[in-house]
């Protein structure tokens, strides 16, 4: 059973942690919301054992514990997961207050049926490391089903705000172009058998690129004055206007999504 899983980790601390868990959740719903037709592809089946990794504030992670299969959900920032075990409290999500699992130093005590993760991987700058720990954490004929941050993602708000900033190579994640993960998941073993990389425009809905860049820009320019963020925040408007459409702001998000087996 999976709930008797023990996750391990050394103590790290990933530069999301410093997220609100409140405004994630309320403002950025489509980040969960555009992930659950991936559920679909998972495919999860009455008492297999999953694992979704970054599961944040636990959305997808319930979802997938619908259909009958028994579901842990891990991420790097305790906040999150103290959010996701009050939003769902029958589910299985490890403590995380004294020892923070990320996705690059997680080890099971058990192999699972499946790994899940949406939206997550991108965050993982070691990412040969979240292979290796993923590949080490399925069951033979185990599968991988992943989406996240694919090469070119968001690539007109960085440069926009790289613009107004003076500042360069403000991009602190991780995005690989298709060929390059598929390489990097067959050399821990896993077949991919899907792979997509694909332009996925994304509306910002209330909160708009002002509140994006509140929630993932923000860290980078901690040193400015409340007043100084906020002329930034309209230079980067300027720059990145063509993001602006049909009176909302529409994100140039490109996705990645693959489908591997462990063989």
């Amino acid at each position: 059973m999976l709930t008797r899983v023990v996750v391990t980790s050394k103590q790290q601390t990933y530069f999301m942690s410093n997220w609100n868990a409140t405004d994630y959740q309320n403002q950025f719903s489509y980040v969960w919301q555009y992930g659950e037709s991936l559920i679909d592809q998972l495919s999860p089946q009455p008492d297999e054992s999953i694992l979704d990794v970054g599961c944040g504030t636990g959305q997808l992670t319930a979802e997938i514990a619908k259909h009958g299969a028994t579901v842990l959900g891990i991420y790097s920032a305790p906040d999150k997961i103290s959010q996701a075990q009050a939003n769902y409290p029958k589910l299985s999500f490890p403590s995380l207050s004294i020892r923070v699992a990320g996705a690059d130093n997680f080890q099971l005590a058990e192999p699972v049926d499946a790994i899940f993760s949406n939206a997550a991987l991108h965050w993982i700058t070691e990412a040969k490391a979240a292979a290796h720990c993923i590949a080490a954490s399925l069951k033979p004929n185990g599968r991988l089903v992943v989406e996240f941050g694919g090469k070119g993602n968001v690539k007109t708000i960085l440069s926009a705000l790289e613009t107004a900033s003076g500042k360069s190579n403000l991009n602190p994640w991780y995005f690989p172009d298709l060929s390059e993960y598929v390489a990097l998941l067959k050399e821990e073993g896993l077949s991919v058998t899907y792979a997509h990389l694909f332009d996925r425009p994304t509306p910002l809905g209330p909160a708009g690129l002002a509140g994006w860049l509140e929630m993932f820009g923000q860290r980078f320019f901690q040193d400015l004055s409340d007043s100084k963020w906020k002329s930034l925040v309209k230079a980067v408007e300027q720059n990145a206007s063509q993001l602006y459409q049909s009176g909302e702001w529409v994100a140039d998000y490109r996705r990645l999504r693959i489908i591997a087996v462990k063989r």
